[in-house]
């Protein structure tokens, strides 16, 4: 069965870890409890084939955990930010240009998530703001009350 390792990288309190919950055990979690690092595993069938994601939930505030992961066995980064909280959105770029240095190449597989867009009376950030962002990254962006991964 192929494997696919990701790794969740984004600011202290941006969902990664209610987004990993959601996708592995499609549970909701409404408490905000943080992590050190936890790990999940779903199997999914991709292209009518058995597969398995690994998703490395990294702790938002310690990057040295997501930096030696990554440059281990992540395959894709899963770049979070909340749109309720322009400040972590504009930490994105940091962990972007960190990953790309860890693992010395030009480019790298992510995507762009934006988070809790179902909070839209907190809602900071536009898509048009958020399309600038993921061209200038080169990277794909995610807003949606529903990911899939």
């Amino acid at each position: 069965m192929a494997a696919y390792r990701l790794v969740g990288v984004g600011g202290g309190g941006v969902g990664k870890s209610a987004l990993s919950i959601q996708f592995i055990q499609s549970y909701f979690v409404t408490d905000y409890d943080p992590s050190v690092e936890d790990a999940y595993t779903k199997q999914c069938v991709t292209d009518d084939r058995a597969t398995q994601r690994d998703i490395l939930d990294t702790a938002g505030q310690e990057f040295g955990a997501m930096r030696e992961q990554c440059k281990r066995t992540g395959e894709g980064c899963l770049l979070v930010f909340s749109v309720t909280d322009r400040g972590n959105y504009e930490e994105i770029y940091k962990f972007q240009r960190q990953i790309l240095r860890v693992k010395e190449r030009e480019e790298f597989p992510m995507i762009l998530i934006g988070n809790k867009a179902d909070l839209d009376h907190q809602r900071q950030e536009t898509l048009r703001l958020l399309q600038r962002l993921s061209d200038f990254l080169k990277i794909m962006i995610c807003i949606h009350r529903h990911v899939l991964f």
